[in-house]
């Protein structure tokens, strides 16, 4: 099979016929063997019935609900775990992300020798104070925590290598920064193109504000985990004997002060340089025990995702 698309979705009823028949028309014009997969992120309105109806006459059409809300990673990471095609895109079920866009995408990552090429909304549709401003401070502060020379982390047309989503881990809200993840996966062959961006025909956006505040808590995270994810003992560690050192180093000068330069002086307790000798050693130590236990929570967790599936089209 050449291409997967995979779809999370949440509450997109009006949406999904009109979404299905464009992206098979595409599909349909170049000949290209293909499945669709929509994840129903566990939609309150009608929007699994308007999956059921659209599989019950294309075989091409797969699909997977969840018990519940649980987030756009979880929906992707759901996806990713049942696709089967060689080339996987990834679009968003608002009719914002143009699927004219694949038969290009797709030549990117077969011909020219892509991992992941993501989109890049260069001319946006949506409200410049609450949606572009705040996304082109959020990338910015992506690029450069990451290194990446990407304009739009967080668009939703993207495409990948097969391997490339078998190998990755999107959870919590890491779906942000997929391009992260494979490039801290070792997939370095990573660039972007501009696509069209559609203005919302239908209902309305279900991320809030708030979705800028995690992102850039996310952002840290990810920041964090890319460098130290597999070797977190290295900074608490690291951090760790830099903090004993210097109290060591102030216990050391009490001790020899003390012993031999002023004996008669001032107790020790009552001076400064012993509360920074015991504070900075206690750090120090907790630092220690930090990055011990972050090593053996990395080699004891539970490697399976966290979402529980209602029911599945296969």
């Amino acid at each position: 099979m050449q291409i997967s698309v995979v779809i999370p979705l949440f509450n997109e009823e009006e949406s999904l016929p009109e979404l299905y028949q464009w992206i098979t028309q595409v599909m349909n014009q170049r000949s290209f063997s293909y499945e669709i997969l929509f994840v129903d992120d566990g939609s309150k309105d009608l929007s699994w019935k308007k999956i059921q109806e659209i599989s019950a006459r294309d075989s091409h059409i797969k699909a997977i609900r969840f018990l519940k809300n649980y987030g756009k990673s979880q929906a992707l990471n759901a996806g990713f775990a049942k696709i089967q095609g060689d080339v996987v895109i990834t679009m968003d079920a608002d009719l914002q992300d143009s699927p004219e866009e694949i038969p290009v995408l797709y030549q990117m990552i077969t011909q020219e020798g892509y991992d992941l090429v993501s989109g890049w909304k260069k001319k946006r549709y949506d409200h410049i104070l609450t949606k572009n401003l705040p996304s082109k401070l959020f990338n910015w502060a992506a690029r450069k925590v990451s290194g990446l020379t990407l304009h739009d982390f967080n668009c939703g047309l993207k495409a990948y290598r097969k391997e490339v989503v078998k190998n990755i881990d999107v959870r919590g809200e890491m779906h942000r920064y997929i391009p992260v993840l494979a490039k801290s996966a070792g997939y370095e062959k990573i660039t972007e193109k501009v696509v069209q961006h559609q203005a919302r025909k239908y209902g309305k956006t279900k991320f809030g504000v708030e979705r800028f505040i995690n992102g850039f808590l996310d952002l840290l995270t990810i920041g964090f985990l890319s460098k130290f994810g597999k070797r977190p003992m290295h900074l608490f560690g690291a951090l760790g004997v830099l903090m004993f050192f210097i109290g060591f180093c102030f216990a050391f000068y009490l001790g020899i002060d003390k012993l031999f330069i002023n004996p008669y002086n001032r107790l020790i307790t009552n001076r400064p340089e012993f509360f920074i000798a015991l504070s900075t050693m206690i750090i120090g130590t907790q630092f220690f025990l930090t990055g011990f236990l972050a090593e053996l929570i990395l080699r004891s967790r539970d490697p399976e995702p966290r979402y529980h599936i209602k029911e599945s089209i296969n």
